[in-house]
């Protein structure tokens, strides 16, 4: 399986990595490369987080890293897992 980012996502994690850059840019750097590490996984265990929350479809799942849920959707026609968002989920 191959994977691709959505440009939404590009975007949000841009400006994720942005205000983490405003408290200490290693903890920024450190943030993205777990990130990676684990999106990197999901062509081993492409079904290993749970059904998404914002989706029926069976084949989008929600990826929680480190309190940021990035949605991410299984094609398996196409070999693909597409990343499709991030972002954090603020209890008001």
């Amino acid at each position: 399986m191959k994977i691709s980012r959505r440009r939404q996502y590009i975007n949000a994690l841009k400006d994720i990595m942005a205000y983490i850059s405003k408290d200490s840019k290693s903890r920024a750097i450190s943030f993205r490369d777990a990130l990676e590490n684990q999106i990197e996984d999901l062509v081993n265990f492409p079904y290993k987080y749970r059904q998404s929350f914002h989706s029926n479809n069976p084949n989008v799942r929600d990826m929680i890293h480190k309190g940021y849920t990035i949605i991410y959707h299984i094609n398996t026609s196409d070999d693909m897992i597409e990343i499709l968002e991030i972002f954090k989920y603020k209890n008001r």
